[in-house]
This record gives C-alpha cells, structure tokens and sequence, in this order.
C-alpha cells in the first residue's frame, strides 16, 4: 500500500460528521479550492471535513513533459483518444485510501462525498463510480467520464444510488462541452441520478455555480 496523498484540511466544526475530498485539477495543489470552504453557504449544514489531497507530480506529455501535479497524464489534445487507464487506475486507488482514512475516523461512505474540477472531476467519477458502497454524491466540475467505454461494466451496483452534480461551462476550450454532454448522457443511459448545469463561462467557476452547490449539499446532507 502506497502512502496516503498530503492532504489540506479544514473542518467547520468539531468533530465533522461529513467528508468532502476535493480534487484539483492538471498543475495545480490541494490550496486550489480551500477558499471555497468559505464561500458556500453551508448553514444548517452539519459538521464537514473538506479534504484537498495534492496529487503526485509527474511528466504531463502534452505539457512537453514538464514535471506537474497530475492525477493521470494526458498524451494527446482530445482526452478521449489515448488515454492514460493505468495512472487512472493508480489514482483511484489512492483516492479509496482516503475514502478508508474517512470512514477509519467514524464518517460512513454515506455521508463522503467525492469532488473535483476537471481532471480532479474525471477522478471523481472514475473512483466513485466503482466504490463498492453508496457515497453522499459525486460533485463533478468541468469534466468527464474518462475510461467511458468501461464504465457500464466496471461501475459498482451500490454506485447507482449516489446523487451525482455535474456542471460545465458553455465555452470551455479545456474540456469540450460536447464532452461533458456526452459524459451526462453516459451516466444517465446507465440509471444514474444527475442534477445538471451549465453556465456561460471558460474552464473556471462563477457565482452562480457556487450558490447551485451550496443548494446541492443542502440537498444531499440534509
């Protein structure tokens, strides 16, 4: 077993009976989304462990092999075509260590949800999808299904009840909408539950969707 990923914790009250792991996206760290913590509203929200693991950093070959925090590498422009499955699959399981560290520390996979923008939101449904036990939600910014021709058969059945949030920008030049369209569909043919968005914005985050995921844990905690 590998070492758990460094990780970035705030806590909104003692002893939070809610995790969120929340991962970055391509060349950025665990602090990328620690200020959202105190942007959502999270009132009449119960106690939550916000979790921004860093993940490991590695030649990115569209990047020239520059040496960058990468949860999987990206070998060509269009990130449907060759795609890198073993360090996918290498992250996944480094996310399940954190899921285990969770429920280790008396939080049920009930009540963990799993986030993540871009690359981060593409590991948020590679892991969540296959966890063998129901998750709180998966909250899944500016991404996609990767690996999506083996999700139907990989996907676990507890899986199916896991509230799923996707959200996407009109406009986004990183990651396709078409992409993101496509992976909603996917996940909707194969039974999911997913409350969708999209806004008129880049590969970012805007306001609106900022309040849409306070509503959503408000939604899924509740």
């Amino acid at each position: 077993m590998s070492e758990l990923l460094e990780t970035i914790e705030v806590v909104t009250a003692p002893n939070p009976t809610v995790a969120i792991i929340w991962m970055h996206g391509l060349g950025a760290d665990g602090n990328d989304f620690v200020s959202m913590t105190n942007e959502l509203d999270l009132t009449g929200l119960p106690g939550i462990r916000f979790v921004f693991p860093n993940a490991n950093t590695m030649p990115v070959t569209i990047n020239n092999g520059y040496v960058m925090r990468s949860w999987y590498d990206i070998v060509h422009a269009d990130i449907g075509r060759r795609e890198d499955e073993a360090g996918l699959r290498a992250s996944q399981v480094q996310i399940e260590a954190l899921i285990a560290r969770e429920k280790a520390r008396g939080i049920p996979a009930s009540r963990i949800i799993l986030a993540g923008f871009s690359q981060g939101c593409a590991m948020t449904l590679q892991t969540g999808l296959r966890h063998p036990e129901k998750l709180a939600g998966l909250m899944c910014l500016s991404g996609y299904v990767p690996l999506a021709d083996k999700i139907a058969a990989e996907r676990s059945e507890a899986s199916l009840a896991t509230p799923i949030f996707q959200v996407h920008g009109q406009y986004d030049g990183v990651i396709p909408m078409t992409r993101a369209v496509a992976s909603r569909d996917l996940l909707t043919a194969l039974g999911y539950q997913v409350e969708w968005h999209d806004y008129p914005m880049q590969h970012s985050l805007c306001q609106e969707e900022v309040d849409h995921i306070g509503v959503w844990l408000k939604k899924v905690l509740g």
